[in-house]
């Protein structure tokens, strides 16, 4: 029988998170932190840093350490610098069912509660709170999509995921977590993701406002602050039906190969499969055609000019591909956008909107590539959705080498490897374990 999202998340235990869940736990916690990693050398993680400190000084809520960075703020600013660091290279970990990810928020919010902490938090206690968040997040996100006509970024359902967890890390009781829930359903941003697709910006995903807003909810809740119901939690039924019995968390998290939106990702994947197969190298492309789903191809991006551009676009990721084979540390420098053979190629993609795509693109994502030769030769894909998805995941080997393509240059092998080991294994840790965790995570390079 389903549980009322309340009762499950005060009563839920370690014993009660199967293994695939707790595999895929790990594997979030690795992934989001190779992708940090990375992610805390950009202007917006500086931005979002200073921002922090000048806002959200130390109080009686504690202090939290600012994902590697180690400068000392209350929770709710270590939330808030963390989810915009994470959020500022689009590599983390994702949803499609949900169009959006929730470990960029998750993880900064819960790393600056256990931060915060005044008693020793254990690598089991760390995997019930992401349990939570996760799930609540994931179900939250679908009954919300559901039932707004507009597309909201994930800052908009993870702030609800956040606040039922946090309000669980709190010892509220089942009642106070109704009223988390319900503050941070309602002041979780409600911000308009197609706007960013059209417009770049560091606003990103939102959820830089998603994870502190969910933690402010489960302090104000604490403090006798009334919110509940949280709309999409207790009045869309459908979507709770299976609540504390099937994960969502399992069956719909999938990981990124690329550092660039989801949405592009089979376009990707599809040049980079036919200039393997047919033996091309970029001077032998003299234009791509591009047949994918509607929003996809509102990613555009022939010429960006800034990061934000690069990773809320189509043609210049596939450009990239198409030219240097990957698109990894290097393609993130801001030379490559400037780089005159991938411009040549970005700026001889079509996009078409194709209402077939459009019409499948339900919980995944479609798209076809074709490449005309200088030689007059065309050679086209199958259809295909991107890897990462349960249906092509990414093995744990990739998870691996993308972990340290992005983190060793940061951190250093030695740190990266301690990272790895520990987060890949971190619901196993004691007290001194995760002590030991959190510092790889919070302190700086």
């Amino acid at each position: 029988m389903p549980l009322p999202f309340d009762a499950f998340a005060a009563g839920l235990r370690y014993d009660d998170l199967p293994q695939n869940l707790l595999w895929t736990l790990r594997r979030s916690f690795t992934d989001t932190m190779g992708t940090a990693a990375v992610a805390s050398t950009t202007e917006m993680a500086g931005i979002a840093r200073r921002g922090a400190m000048a806002l959200f000084g130390v109080g009686g809520a504690g202090t939290s350490r600012i994902m590697l960075h180690g400068g000392h703020v209350s929770p709710v600013g270590a939330a808030m610098a963390g989810a915009f660091t994470v959020d500022a290279i689009d590599a983390h970990d994702t949803t499609s069912p949900c169009k959006g990810h929730a470990g960029s928020a998750v993880f900064p919010a819960l790393l600056a509660l256990a931060d915060a902490s005044q008693v020793p938090v254990t690598g089991r206690d760390f995997a019930i709170w992401l349990a939570i968040a996760y799930e609540v997040s994931y179900r939250a996100g679908l009954a919300q999509h559901a039932t707004c006509a507009d597309y909201h970024t994930s800052g908009a359902w993870t702030s609800t995921g956040v606040a039922t967890a946090a309000a669980v890390v709190l010892g509220l009781d089942r009642g106070q977590i109704r009223h988390a829930a319900g503050i941070g359903e309602f002041h979780g941003p409600r911000s308009q993701m197609m706007r960013c697709i059209d417009h770049p910006t560091m606003l990103r995903d939102g959820v830089g406002w998603g994870a502190p807003s969910g933690l402010t909810a489960a302090y104000l809740a604490r403090e006798g602050f009334t919110g509940a119901p949280a709309l999409t939690c207790e009045q869309v039924p459908e979507f709770w039906a299976d609540f504390g019995v099937a994960w969502r968390t399992v069956e719909d998290t999938s990981y990124k190969p690329y550092p660039c939106c989801r949405w592009a990702h089979p376009s990707i994947d599809a040049a980079a499969e036919l200039m393997a197969q047919h033996g091309l190298v970029a001077a032998d492309i003299a234009g791509v055609e591009i047949r994918t789903f509607h929003n996809a191809t509102r990613l555009a991006g022939h010429t960006p000019k800034t990061l934000d551009e690069f990773s809320y676009s189509i043609a210049f990721p596939v450009a990239c591909m198409i030219v240097r084979g990957q698109i990894g540390v290097a393609e993130l420098q801001p030379e490559t956008l400037n780089d005159p053979e991938i411009l040549r190629v970005s700026l001889a993609t079509n996009l078409i909107d194709d209402a077939h795509y459009t019409k499948i693109s339900v919980g995944k994502r479609w798209a076809e590539v074709t490449l005309r030769t200088t030689n007059g030769r065309q050679f086209t894909s199958p259809p295909r959705s991107p890897r990462g998805d349960r249906d092509h995941p990414l093995s744990d080997d990739e998870i691996s080498d993308k972990f340290h393509l992005f983190c060793d240059p940061v951190l250093g092998r030695t740190r990266a490897k301690e990272l790895a080991d520990l987060s890949g294994r971190f619901d196993s840790l004691d007290a001194g374990g995760f002590s030991r965790l959190l510092d790889l995570c919070l302190t700086a390079p």
